[in-house]
């Protein structure tokens, strides 16, 4: 069985689900009904509210997770990405029953300094620019940056932006389009340009 490392500087309230290989850095704080996967690593300066973190995620320095916020396997958050849970946020005005939830699944990479506007889902493998604003759902696959954040091409499974024949030259993976969606594997002779 692999060992879990929590820096002793970081707060871990309990009840918390903290997976095995999983590191927690430097004055991390997960608050009592957070999960957080196994072979997970959270960087310095990270909270962790009641969220549910899957297998294999890491989560750079300077990071905020709170209630509403599901990540699922092998996502990838960048320093100091924001996630907010309230679309209208009041000092004065309390909003628990308002919270926002947002997916973001499997594979996917949000860069450094990005904001995820609550309410939204990132589809699986998507990969979201250093600085985007994200304030609708972004599609499997797309590559989306700027304020509001747009699409601007495809990546791989590999993290590779897709050149315009869908063929990653990293990995060898085959996509196409599909009723407006990247799926993977190509049909002989059919696939189509984006």
């Amino acid at each position: 069985m692999l060992a879990r490392m929590v820096h002793p500087t970081a707060i871990v309230e309990q009840p918390a689900h903290v997976g095995t290989d999983t590191r927690i850095w430097h004055f991390v704080h997960v608050m009592p009904g957070a999960w957080i996967g196994d072979r997970c690593s959270i960087g310095q300066g990270c909270f962790i509210g009641k969220v549910r973190i899957g297998r294999g995620c890491r989560i750079q320095n300077n990071v905020s997770l709170y209630e509403g916020v599901t990540l699922e396997d092998d996502v990838f958050l960048g320093p100091s990405c924001v996630f907010t849970n309230v679309k209208h946020p009041r000092a004065h005005v309390t909003r628990r029953d308002a919270f926002g939830h947002t997916l973001v699944c499997r594979g996917v990479t949000v860069g450094a300094n990005a904001t995820i506007v609550c309410g939204v889902t990132i589809g699986e493998y998507a990969m979201i620019g250093a600085g985007a604003v994200v304030t609708h759902d972004v599609a499997p696959h797309a590559i989306v940056v700027g304020s509001p954040a747009r699409p601007i091409g495809w990546a791989c499974r590999c993290g590779e932006t897709l050149p315009a024949e869908l063929s990653c030259a990293r990995c060898g993976d085959v996509y196409r389009i599909d009723h407006g969606k990247l799926v993977q594997g190509a049909e002989p002779d059919t696939v189509q340009m984006g």
